[in-house]
């Protein structure tokens, strides 16, 4: 069995502030495809707090105000997550990590053995960190960097992140029409990750700064990073399951 773990970013899962459904769906479907053909899949998903706000919409500045739509838009979330599963014959779960996680081994140990039995019984595990009730900033900052912590403890060969990006561009692409995606980084170089995080808008934590992070990470730990559109799921579908790359970043030595 193959396992990877496969991000999905906030403007993925969300459409002005409400589930993208039809995104969510296609996505599940990939993941049905993906366990046919002898992938072991853990999800890491973002939106808790754009789809909150579609419940109680408050100032995403102030913390606390983040935490309760945190916590209105997990369950919702989830549950969308496991309506879709069962359309395909599998169960989904969810689990919230803190920010501390990785920094212990005892509580590495214990994640592990909780997702290696979800994956054992059929079920794809679904993490998020758990927003509702940090103290303060969590360590990663964004769910890039905890995915790519996870593939690393939780022995996963591949990242797969899925963003509003094809890829990781030599140029700009909203200023530059004839930007060109990368197709192959075989290093990050810290001058590319020592910039301040850019302005984000919406909901999302993320940006290209933070992927290049996780890919940093990925790199030095001796993995694969697959950066892709979430919008549309040929070209991971292409990587993954037909071994070819038409569009979308490989970050790999």
């Amino acid at each position: 069995m193959k396992r990877i773990v496969l991000k999905i970013g906030s403007s993925v899962l969300t459409n002005y502030n409400e589930i993208a459904y039809d995104r969510l769906s296609n996505i599940i479907e990939l993941v049905a495809k993906l366990k046919e053909n002898d992938y072991e899949v853990i999800i890491v998903s973002s939106g808790a707090v754009s789809v909150g706000s579609t419940i109680l919409s408050l100032d995403r500045n102030i913390l606390a105000n983040k935490q309760a739509m945190a916590a209105i838009g997990q369950p919702l979330l989830l549950s969308r997550y496991q309506e879709e599963s069962a359309k395909h014959g599998f169960k989904s779960a969810q689990i919230l990590l803190s920010s501390d996680i990785f920094s212990s081994p005892e509580k590495i140990e214990q994640s592990q053995n909780t997702i290696e039995t979800l994956l054992s019984n059929n079920v794809v595990p679904i993490i998020n960190e758990n927003d509702s009730v940090s103290v303060d900033e969590l360590i990663f900052g964004d769910n890039d960097m905890l995915a790519a912590h996870c593939t690393l403890h939780f022995n996963a060969e591949k990242l797969i992140i899925l963003s509003d990006v094809d890829g990781l561009y030599i140029d700009n692409p909203k200023t530059n029409k004839h930007a060109k995606i990368i197709m192959l980084r075989d290093s990050i170089s810290e001058s590319e990750i020592s910039k301040d995080k850019e302005e984000n808008i919406g909901f999302g934590t993320g940006g290209i700064i933070s992927k290049l992070r996780a890919a940093k990470f990925i790199l030095d730990n001796n993995l694969i990073m697959f950066l892709s559109s979430g919008f549309n799921l040929t070209h991971v579908h292409d990587y993954l399951i037909d071994n070819s790359n038409i569009s979308g970043t490989i970050f790999s030595k």
